[in-house]
């Protein structure tokens, strides 16, 4: 009974989260549950203008969305922010300390995990213009080192004003309203 086998007969549908819950034991009203709600209300809700998609279960499923968007016929790389040394204190201030020239990356795919009882990434790539970049960072507690990617999207005018981005840097999406990001670990940039 392969895992991609057993993860496919667990519904991924807000419609069926009462009996996924209920499957696992998980409470209704737990922050569990609620980060299962939230994965599959990002996973259902409509794309953003220039947005292509998917929610994979596997890295077969993964793999089929890069070729889709990337093409099949050229290589592929990822990109991933490194992990931190095993003494690392996980949360601390970071200082950049170089940025990297920008990565040539036309088209690119960017994979999240997302809350599940089993893996879920968030996959997608977004048409209008965006940058990628590497950042070295150390921190500033003890000095761990880490090479994170970088993402800044160039065009946001077609994104939910309510985008937690927005209310965090309290600015309005737009057409000259660039968002940067780092990456976690354990997210993906496939170029």
């Amino acid at each position: 009974f392969p895992f991609e086998k057993r993860s496919d007969s667990i519904p991924l549908s807000i419609s069926q989260l009462p009996s996924v819950l209920k499957l696992f034991s998980i409470p209704e009203d737990s922050p569990q549950a609620k980060s299962m709600r939230e994965t599959l209300e990002q996973c259902q809700a409509e794309p953003v203008a220039g947005e292509s998609k998917t929610c994979a279960n596997s890295i077969e499923s993964m793999l089929e969305f890069v070729d889709k968007i990337i093409g099949s016929d050229s290589k592929h790389n990822v990109l991933t922010t490194s992990h931190p040394s095993p003494s690392a204190i996980p949360l601390q201030k970071y200082t950049i300390l170089k940025v990297s020239h920008d990565i040539s990356a036309p088209k690119w795919v960017s994979c999240h995990p997302l809350p599940y009882p089993y893996a879920i990434y968030y996959c997608h790539y977004i048409a209008t213009g965006t940058r990628v970049f590497k950042v070295s960072l150390v921190g500033d507690v003890n000095g761990d080192k880490i090479e994170a990617v970088g993402m800044c999207h160039l065009d946001t005018s077609d994104w939910n004003p309510d985008h937690m981005i927005f209310r965090t840097l309290r600015i309005k999406p737009g057409k000259n309203v660039p968002v940067c990001h780092l990456l976690s670990i354990n997210h993906l940039l496939w170029v």
